[in-house]
């Protein structure tokens, strides 16, 4: 079962320098219906004014993924781990049992597009770590493996049983991926437009909960960007 949530009934937060959009309830916005799905714990779209972001600020116990769209993302922590993050290269946080860092648009002049991806680890506490690395080429056209549990295939080794993929999906082609039984997926359209093969249509902002099905099959209706989710 595919279950869609579309883009217009997401939270929102305007704050002038920030135009944000909440997929699961975050921050100000809350929807107990929406409070994450399985480890998936917050999917926002941000997009961040030239020169503006956020101050530095604590995180602990958080599996965090920034996905650049359009723009660049300047950011420092308190591991010492920091740099410009542009579309094409992804950045990984894990917080552990502490961590502080800060996030601001690189550019005095241009804005900044991007997806924040926290995901509830599996074990608690832990030394904090921070990676950043450039997307496979097969992000091109099929899925490629961003972040895993085993860290398989050059992609981030993440503190929970969740395999995350991108891909960049030229129009009129098709992506498909199988999923093991008992397992779940999360779809989010980035940029563009997809559809299922029962007929839905979803576009860019557009999130979908797939349950029970041990594959899922889609075609570009334009160039299209995805992030899809499979997990325990």
């Amino acid at each position: 079962m595919i279950t869609i949530r579309k883009n217009i009934d997401r939270g929102q937060a305007n704050h002038g320098w920030l135009d944000a959009r909440h997929t699961f309830s975050f921050a100000n916005y809350y929807h107990p219906d929406h409070m994450g799905f399985r480890s998936l714990r917050v999917m926002n779209e941000d997009r961040i004014n030239p020169g503006a972001g956020f101050p530095t600020h604590p995180h602990d116990n958080m599996e965090i993924i920034t996905y650049v769209i359009e723009g660049s993302l300047a950011h420092k922590d308190s591991t010492g781990g920091g740099g410009v993050i542009t579309p094409g290269v992804v950045q990984y946080m894990s917080a552990g049992s502490g961590v502080t860092h800060s996030e601001v648009n690189a550019s005095a002049t241009e804005p900044l597009h991007l997806y924040q991806i926290w995901i509830t680890p599996n074990v608690r506490g832990g030394a904090p770590r921070y990676e950043e690395r450039k997307i496979s080429n097969a992000a091109d056209g099929e899925l490629a493996l961003i972040a895993s549990s085993d860290g398989r295939d050059g992609s981030f080794q993440i503190r929970q049983d969740a395999d995350l993929f991108a891909a960049r999906v030229k129009e009129g082609d098709n992506v498909r991926h199988t999923f093991a039984p008992g397992r779940a997926g999360w779809l989010q359209i980035a940029r563009g437009g997809v559809e299922l093969p029962e007929g839905s249509i979803m576009q860019a902002g557009d999130g979908a909960k797939i349950e029970n099905m041990s594959a899922i099959s889609l075609k570009a209706l334009s160039d299209a960007e995805i992030l899809l989710f499979d997990l325990a």
